[in-house]
């Protein structure tokens, strides 16, 4: 008999018989978006994805989540495959993420492996191989179908919504995408997990990089890209302190640089200079914009350009970042009244239209900080 909870669960679950292989990552929304597969008449299957393991060969976050995983998988009876992206995932996401570091920007590896890895690997190879119907995750979003179109809407849980992460889908993904638990809160979730009696029911979420897990970024860096000591310049030019390179440093931080003149008020990173090392600090009113660029924009439907490109739109460009109202016009994005916070190129910018998203870029420069 099916919970009050599950009942709101409405659009994804009625092709009862189809098969379905669900990214068992270890985490609850994973485990719960199982459950509710199999109650809902899928005959599903959990995949684990082995993208990640420690280079000294220690245990890592990943291989426990993975013993979960399996431990998940024989409570709700369903088979488990680990399949092994890793050397994919190093080529296509953390080879991304250094390189544009050492651009000097800020890549988003986690939009990249929902791309590459969860919705491109891991799909291509659970069609081919597992003859599925679909795949599913336990991101907090909707997939819609209109007029055989697939429209991507953001979580009904705003404190959870993931669709941010989502926006460089494509239709084919999307139309082969579930997202069992986009329909439901947190809270929800947690109750079903309880309700199901899973293991992993009382699992923090998890955050950090994805498939690496919660890592001090500049540490993680510091494997990879050489420590480079450089000054750091107050707006007006003169130097007030001194930082270990300016690739580790993104815009509006406020610290991890060395101030050795008192300056009386707190200071943010306001720009880079990557020739020189030089990084350029300033009050929190230097660090905010109301326009900026954007490149390699990718649209979800056929219409969601239109749209863009002729109204007002929702834009956001960090995960459950504010919503700023605006325009984009030939790829300049403008805010209305609000300052955009902390704008870095390598970001992604995701242009929303009521809970619909219609696409997204990545952040190229900013050109006016009036």
């Amino acid at each position: 008999m099916k919970s009050k909870i599950e009942t709101k669960i409405q659009v994804q679950l009625l092709n009862v018989g189809k098969k379905v292989a669900v990214g068992l990552s270890g985490g609850v929304d994973s485990a719960v978006s199982a459950v509710l597969l199999k109650r809902a008449g899928f005959d599903v299957i959990g995949v684990n994805m082995k993208c990640w393991s420690n280079p000294d060969g220690s245990e890592c976050e990943a291989d426990k989540d993975r013993k979960v995983a399996i431990q998940v998988a024989e409570h709700i009876g369903i088979p488990i495959k680990v399949w092994d992206f890793e050397k994919e995932y190093r080529e296509k996401v953390i080879e991304y993420f250094f390189e544009g570091i050492k651009k000097g920007r800020t890549p988003n590896p986690d939009i990249i492996c929902n791309k590459e890895i969860k919705f491109g690997m891991f799909l291509n190879k659970a069609v081919k191989e597992l003859g599925v119907d679909y795949v599913a995750t336990g991101h907090y979003a909707r997939v819609v179908e209109d007029n055989r179109e697939f429209k991507l809407f953001k979580g009904v849980d705003e404190t959870k919504d993931q669709s941010y992460f989502l926006y460089a889908l494509n239709q084919f993904q999307l139309s082969k995408t579930l997202f069992p638990v986009g329909h439901l809160t947190k809270k929800e979730v947690r109750e079903l997990a309880t309700e199901f009696d899973l293991s992993n029911k009382d699992k923090k979420d998890s955050v950090g990089i994805c498939f690496v897990g919660e890592v001090d970024i500049v540490e993680f860096l510091k494997k990879h890209i050489p420590e480079q000591t450089g000054d750091v310049k107050g707006i007006n030019g003169d130097v007030i302190g001194d930082h270990i390179g300016v690739k580790f440093y993104t815009i509006g931080q406020r610290h991890g640089f060395n101030i050795n003149k008192y300056q009386g008020r707190p200071l943010y990173v306001v720009n880079k200079n990557i020739e020189k090392n030089e990084l350029i600090v300033g009050d929190v009113s230097d660090v905010n914009t109301l326009q900026f660029k954007i490149e390699n924009m990718h649209y979800i439907f056929k219409g969601a350009e239109e749209i863009l490109e002729n109204s007002k739109v929702d834009i956001r460009i960090r995960h459950l970042g504010s919503l700023v109202s605006g325009t984009v016009v030939n790829k300049v994005v403008t805010s209305d009244k609000v300052k955009f916070q902390s704008v870095a190129s390598g970001q992604s910018a995701v242009f929303y239209k009521g809970d619909i998203v219609l696409g997204g870029g990545v952040i190229d420069a900013e050109i006016n900080s009036a």
